[in-house]
């Protein structure tokens, strides 16, 4: 007895679609285990952007408030030249606004060297 197996074109077209089917779903497998890493290191990389982001915006208020700071003493030096205001209040101010500009200089040099 002849054993013979045939094979119709719909059997065989079948075979082929199921075959691409598993290398589709071996394909995404590879793609989503590559991806992972990817994602991890995108999230981390956010994580440094929102904390350099924040430091930038303490140092803004800062730069912001010092700038206020030494407004108001350059409005005492125009009222001391105009007569309105003592000497003695005068240079308060003025040190006052140099003592903050050198703390935001500090600060600003040890978050420098913390992150480095």
């Amino acid at each position: 007895m002849e054993a013979a197996i045939t094979f119709t074109l719909g059997d065989l077209g079948k075979f082929l679609i199921g075959l691409a089917l598993l290398v589709l779903i071996i394909y995404c497998i590879v793609l989503v285990s590559k991806l992972i890493p990817a994602v991890k290191k995108l999230h981390k990389v956010l994580d440094d952007a929102q904390t350099i982001t924040s430091i930038a915006s303490e140092g803004v208020q800062t730069a912001k408030d010092i700038v206020g700071d030494v407004s108001t003493s350059v409005s005492t030096i125009s009222g001391i030249l105009k007569g309105n205001q003592s000497v003695l209040a005068a240079l308060t101010n003025i040190v006052n606004a140099v003592t903050s500009l050198t703390g935001l200089v500090k600060k600003s040099k040890q978050q420098m060297d913390g992150k480095n």
